[in-house]
């Protein structure tokens, strides 16, 4: 029998098979010790040497076309199975169906649309624990220890022993920092706390904070990088602006705002008559913090921004109130359908 007709055969044979044992059945007479395939590569002695090296690769192949073959139809045997019992099974009850079908949280749903638009610039997502060192949260970041941040008021201390509920998720870029060579492209989401409570925030709440660091970032990369996130995030042209600002982990830093999307920059009650509106901080890293890393900041720079989710989503949904999230309220949560 020739290989095309070894091919044509197993193909029939193998689509035909109707349960597991027949499946084997037919494995063993093509690749069983005494199978046709086998048996074939055995012989391959006796084909001229100019042509084995060619039928070697149409052997392999076929063998390896075998093996799909019957694993494919192993897994629509055992689907045919199961799907067979439970129409066995199955017993009709009346039930009224759900008036609503499910919806993604809104916060899910704004986590993903960020990630997804970062992703696509080629930044990787990276995650660290929610429960972290002192030294990673305030420490290597360059925040002194007389920092307000430090307070008792602001963080969540969990021991004396140097362990609190993370503050932010940079964090993660430090550890990131410690354990990989430039370049570096990122971003770090998760959640994170802190003392507070009020209708604009919560003491649990989430953060996507970003890094790059390499041998040419500047603050004109920088710029485009998170006008253009915003572009994309908002779906639409917005007016961007960055003011100077402090944080002790880079200089220099800047908080940026954007034109508010409710009255498009003419002043209201949201936008408190300014017409702007404070979506997220960045900064150039501070050189203090890549040495703190073990990062030549000589010869490396890297530019860092951080923004809340529940801020964005806010924005983006045009909710007012940041403890709707929280608060389960099935007429909320149906608003927000997957598109």
């Amino acid at each position: 029998m020739n290989l095309e007709e070894i091919e044509r055969q197993a193909k029939e044979e193998i689509s035909k098979a109707s349960d597991v044992q027949q499946l084997q059945l037919i494995k063993a007479k093509y690749l069983g010790k005494k199978g046709y395939i086998t048996l074939a590569l055995r012989e391959i002695t006796k084909v001229p040497p100019e042509q084995r090296r060619e039928y070697g690769s149409r052997l392999n192949q076929l063998k390896e076309l075998v093996e799909n073959l019957v694993r494919q139809a192993e897994d629509r045997i055992r689907k045919e199975t199961i799907e067979k019992e439970i129409r066995s099974s199955w017993q009709e009850l009346t039930v009224s169906l759900p008036k609503y079908a499910g919806a993604i949280h809104p916060i899910t749903q704004t986590l993903q649309r960020i990630q997804d638009i970062f992703v696509s610039m080629g930044f990787s997502v990276e995650e660290g624990p929610e429960v972290e060192l002192e030294s990673y949260n305030f420490d290597l970041l360059n925040i002194p220890k007389e920092h307000p941040a430090r307070d008792m008021q602001d963080t969540f201390y969990v021991n004396k022993e140097g362990y609190l509920l993370r503050t932010h998720t940079s964090p993660v870029q430090i550890r990131v920092m410690l354990s990989k060579k430039p370049p570096i492209y990122m971003i770090a989401p998760g959640r994170v706390y802190r003392r507070d409570d009020d209708p604009t925030h919560s003491p649990v709440f989430h953060q996507v904070e970003g890094l790059v660091v390499n041998e040419s970032a500047n603050f004109k990369h920088m710029k485009y990088t998170i006008e253009v996130f915003l572009k994309e995030f908002f779906e639409r042209e917005v007016p961007v602006r960055f003011r100077a600002s402090y944080f002790p982990f880079t200089e220099p830093s800047a908080e940026v705002d954007i034109g508010c999307l409710v009255c498009g920059g003419e002043g209201c009650r949201v936008c408190k008559g300014s017409g702007w509106l404070e979506v997220m901080g960045c900064g150039m890293v501070h050189p203090q913090v890549l040495e703190n890393c073990g990062i030549d900041s000589e010869l490396y720079q890297g530019f860092a921004f951080g923004m809340g989710v529940e801020r964005l989503c806010m924005l983006y949904f045009g909710i007012d109130n940041i403890k709707l999230f929280y608060e389960n309220d099935l007429r909320f949560l149906r608003q927000f359908r997957w598109s």
